[in-house]
């Protein structure tokens, strides 16, 4: 991505003919000095989006039959039908015409009082001017194939100008706040709802009012920034005086922008009908899902609602389907790990268990271990609640414990399917577990899912839900635990010298295995102020062998299992996450703060 350096300034504007000359033209000639779109350009950037599978090809004929004389550009209408997102026409654009991308944080001047513009024309054209640090006036627009607003601002300021390419969403926010009242995206939104009191018993009006236009607009608007900003839940908690939103970005809440509490009814009613929820109950707990197209990307909802002392509390899972990415040494398993696990994975039979809380990776794991079984040798059927990814090749089971098909029932029937392998969602009862271990000893493979904190805990987990310590050490090959910590983006990261204290505490040296002791702190910058992006796993790997199969039998606690397991070569996730602070690809304080290591 391109950065937004004044120096890159005077090259931009050479890069677009006759803008210098234009700065002292005679109006006369701008028509003709702009007429037309620039059609090649506009190609080279469709075959940008194309390359890297952020436009699909259908949806690019479909656009192209749409495109209409007066919709301007090929690349503005993809945006507007949602088929590529705004940044990454954007980071096309920046780089085929080899000009900064604006970054809207990081503007500190707008244009000089002196330059009369109209706030309508910069609206209509998406273009604003900024003023660079060494004084250079530039101008940002989201559809550089039309240049006749680069002209015209070029012409009212009788001065050359720069070109920048900038989302449309920022564009819109730098206008408001040059030339407006510095209202929000959403502020604007907001103006325009519907305050009126009404009952909130009053389910035709709570009808009426999610589908008017300023309701679904911010609802869309928080769905929209919920994706910019790569959120992977989005949390609507209404308060007394106030409705509260916060995404969870890289597995950390963050509060944004909120609408006023006068729409909290208004927002959550859109969200269940979207969701095809009951609107009239508000009392029970609601499940719901929403499949849409936001950015560019095809989005699995996943709604919750509960019911609280101030109305309901909405949660929204965002699942991009198009963004996963099924590999183990992309989930952060170094390549010693993903050797033992796959040796382990390959076995003619037994159950491998993925232990961890909630949202810590467990099933994108096992997604990752079914992708690397799959071949057309094995028939691999799945049971699961929900089903969170479709998997090609492979028959996925959704539970509806509503109509009877909860966990045990699906699996007593799948396996008159003749399956070679089998994943269950989670192991949430004894006699799902029972299942699941006899499938096992009639040789079958079985990966499941159980919460808790720690791989030697599973066992104790399972032997408290009743399962025979007989089978738990015959059947069970391994229980594999794991937590998500931020990953810090390697552009960002600051290098730093561990204390003596720190070393001593934390016994880093041991971890080096002989490499100079150096840890990383996050930087920021005004495009990733956190200076992380994206986790990574750290993980552990239990391995039922004899000594630890003899343990199981005397029902020996957790602690002893873990000992023997380290005995016998296994690293604990602090471990391996203090292995991958010291590599840089977290920071001591996430490793700290998942493992509860920190006290």
């Amino acid at each position: 991505m391109s950065s937004v350096s004044p120096g890159r300034s005077d090259a931009a504007s050479m890069a677009v003919p006759g803008v210098a000359s234009l700065s002292s033209a005679a109006p006369a000639k701008l028509a003709a000095a702009v007429a037309g779109m620039d059609h090649a350009a506009v190609e080279a950037v469709c075959q940008w989006l194309l390359q890297r599978e952020c436009l699909k090809p259908l949806d690019l004929q479909r656009a192209r039959r749409l495109l209409q004389p007066t919709d301007g550009s090929l690349t503005g209408l993809l945006v507007r039908l949602g088929m590529v997102s705004e940044r990454d026409v954007a980071e096309a654009w920046a780089e085929q015409l080899g000009v900064p991308l604006l970054v809207a944080a990081s503007v500190a001047e707008l244009p000089p009082p002196s330059l009369e513009l109209s706030p309508r024309f910069l609206k209509f054209q998406q273009a604003v001017p900024i003023q660079c640090a060494d004084g250079q006036l530039a101008v940002a627009l989201a559809d550089p194939a039309d240049r006749y607003p680069l002209h015209a601002i070029a012409l009212a300021a009788g001065r050359p100008v720069a070109l920048w390419v900038g989302l449309r969403s920022e564009i819109e926010a730098l206008i408001e706040r040059g030339y407006g009242s510095g209202r929000s995206a959403m502020g604007t939104i907001v103006e325009h709802l519907d305050e009126a009191g009404h009952a909130e018993d009053d389910v035709e009006h709570l009808r009426d009012l999610a589908s008017e236009a300023p309701v679904i607009r911010l609802v869309n608007l928080l769905l929209q920034r919920a994706v910019e900003q790569r959120a992977s839940d989005v949390h609507i908690e209404p308060y007394d005086a106030t409705l509260k939103v916060r995404y969870r970005i890289d597995g950390v809440l963050h509060d944004v922008e909120s609408p006023p509490a006068s729409s909290t009814a208004a927002v959550i009613s859109r969200i269940k009908i979207m969701a095809r929820m009951n609107i009239a109950e508000r009392r029970l707990p609601q499940d719901g899902r929403i499949v849409l197209r936001v950015q560019g990307r095809e989005l699995d909802v996943r709604v919750s609602t509960v019911p609280t002392g101030f109305g309901e509390s909405v949660v929204m899972r965002l699942l991009d389907r198009q963004s996963v990415v099924l590999d183990f040494a992309h989930l952060g398993f170094d390549a010693d790990f993903e050797a033992r696990l796959l040796e382990v994975l390959k076995r003619p039979h037994g159950i491998v268990l993925a232990t961890g809380p909630t949202g810590s990776g467990k099933t994108t794991t096992l997604y990752t271990a079914l992708a690397g079984l799959n071949t057309d040798e094995v028939k691999i059927i799945t049971v699961e609640d929900p089903v969170e990814y479709q998997l090609k090749g492979i028959n996925q089971i959704q539970v509806k414990p509503q109509i009877g098909l909860d966990f045990a029932t699906a699996l007593r029937s799948i396996l008159r399917q003749d399956p070679d392998i089998l994943m269950v969602g989670e192991m949430r009862d004894l006699e799902t577990c029972r299942i699941a271990i006899q499938s096992a000893l009639t040789g079958h493979r079985v990966l499941s899912t159980l919460h808790t904190n720690h791989a030697a805990g599973g066992i104790t987990r399972l032997l408290d839900m009743g399962v025979e310590d007989y089978l738990l050490a015959s059947t069970v090959n391994a229980l594999l635990a794991q937590r998500l910590v931020r990953r810090l983006d390697p552009e960002l990261a600051i290098p730093y010298q561990p204390s003596s204290e720190l070393i001593e505490r934390f016994e880093l040296d041991r971890h080096a295995a002989g490499a100079p002791l150096q840890l990383w702190r996050p930087g920021s910058s005004a495009a990733n102020p956190t200076g992380f992006r994206g986790r990574c796993a750290i993980v552990e790997l239990l391995v039922m062998e004899a000594p630890i199969q003899r343990l199981v039998m005397q029902h020996a606690g957790e602690q002893q299992l873990e000992a023997a397991a380290r005995s016998a070569g296994m690293r604990t996730m602090y471990e391996d996450g203090i292995g991958k602070a010291l590599r840089g690809l977290t920071t001591l304080e996430e490793v700290l703060r998942v493992t509860h290591m920190a006290a």
